[in-house]
């Protein structure tokens, strides 16, 4: 082992951490004032309910000696054999156990992502229970697939630090959401202004600032892998606020606050596949790419009608589509090459992985959402949802008159 290398594994581990109160704080100021602690809980309650899931069992189906290319095993079951060495861990230069741990954080953030699409709406038990399956059901699986020595592993797709197994399948569960859960009360026809925009700069600023864990910790040492991709994961969220602001003043003749939170996000997102794999000048271009992209799946919402409160699917599901392919095409380095560097064949790669990954993820939450919904209960009522969440779902309220 290293001590370095697990010094600085477990910072990351720690700045993951840090991200998903800070997608609380995000999404928090974009509902109305009276669904702020509701939303933020939602998140905040997830370090908790998914960590204490991922050492029971999760862990151990996402990186469990593989089972036909599928799941896996039920070798580290409650952590048995995960320890302080590396012993049967998949790598040798960090103990097993900060493996694990930096991986639970990937785990509480995924589902964290999804409860944008359905702000404003979902019971809290519905949310817990749904939340609890979909880790089991979907992350764990995809995150066997990509990383844990899996089908998607053994056809070549690059994913560095969760394109498909973060963004893509939390946006497709996203898009479940809004086909099972429908449309806010007033959805249309009511205008719902975020209500706090200070408090969403800082959980962007908080994200921007986790993300360097997110994606350099992923290089899992402390090495020339590590800074290439903290550099081109600020360079692409950097690029990607820029490019967001842009197409608001070509849209609508102002650039907004809001624009300039969601574009850097949308460049976290769409750098988190690729990190590894490219270079600081194509990292700009994925983040430009990313923010442009990003900014007009927004619009394509308002087109195709469907509420997904917070654009999780315009953010996380287009961002994380384009970085998957963008790797295809501009992978350089860490021993993979994409289309523009002389191998074609890792675009169709990535874009068989991201057909594979909306598939799956989409027809898997689409099920365990109608699940709950007949088993526990999904919907606030119309009453609830008018009362706000901060009342009816935990009797307290974010802001006194």
């Amino acid at each position: 082992m290293n001590a370095a290398d697990t010094a600085f594994v477990l910072i990351c581990a720690a700045l993951v951490m840090f991200m998903t109160p800070g997608l609380g704080l995000f999404y928090g100021g974009m509902v109305r004032s009276k669904n702020v602690l509701a939303t933020i809980m939602q998140s905040f309650i997830l370090v908790g309910l998914i960590s204490v899931v991922w050492a029971l069992v999760g862990y151990t189906l996402a990186f469990g000696t593989d089972q036909g290319g599928i799941i896996g095993g039920l070798d580290f079951l409650f952590l048995n054999g995960v320890g302080m060495d590396a012993t049967n861990g998949p790598v040798e230069n960090i103990p097993h156990l900060l493996f694990m741990v930096f991986q639970c954080m990937f785990a509480v953030i995924t589902p964290a992502l999804i409860t944008g699409a359905y702000a404003e709406r979902m019971k809290f038990g519905g949310f817990l229970v749904f939340s609890t399956l979909w880790l089991l059901v979907v992350y764990c699986p995809m995150a066997h697939w990509v990383w844990g020595k899996g089908w998607m592993a053994a056809m070549g797709a690059l994913d560095f630090a969760g394109g498909a197994v973060v963004h893509m399948s939390s946006a497709a569960a996203a898009l479940a959401a809004t086909v099972v859960l429908g449309k806010r009360k007033g959805y249309g026809t009511t205008p719902f202004m975020p209500h706090n925009l200070p408090m969403t700069v800082l959980g962007a600023a908080i994200l921007w600032f986790g993300w360097f864990g997110f994606n350099a910790g992923s290089a899992l040492a402390a090495d020339g892998f590590a800074v290439n991709a903290f550099v081109t994961t600020h360079m692409a969220a950097a690029a990607a606020a820029l490019g967001w602001i842009l197409m608001e003043k070509l849209h609508s003749g102002k650039a907004t606050t809001l624009g300039a939170a969601s574009g850097a996000v949308a460049g976290l997102v769409a750098i988190t596949p690729a990190a590894g794999f490219v270079t600081v000048m194509p990292a700009i271009l994925i983040g430009l790419g990313g923010g442009v992209f990003c900014f007009l799946g927004i619009l394509l919402k308002g087109k195709l009608g469907y509420d997904d409160s917070l654009d999780v699917v315009g953010v996380h599901g287009i961002g994380g589509t384009w970085g998957a392919i963008a790797t295809g095409l501009f992978a350089s380095i860490n021993k993979a090459t994409g289309l523009f560097y002389g191998n074609p064949s890792q675009l169709w790669i990535q874009l068989a992985s991201v057909a594979a990954t909306w598939a799956f993820c989409f027809i898997a939450s689409l099920i365990l959402f109608k699940l709950v919904d007949a088993t526990v209960g999904l919907r606030a009522t119309a009453d609830e949802e008018d009362r706000g969440l901060d009342i009816s779902q935990h009797n307290e309220t974010g802001y006194q008159a």
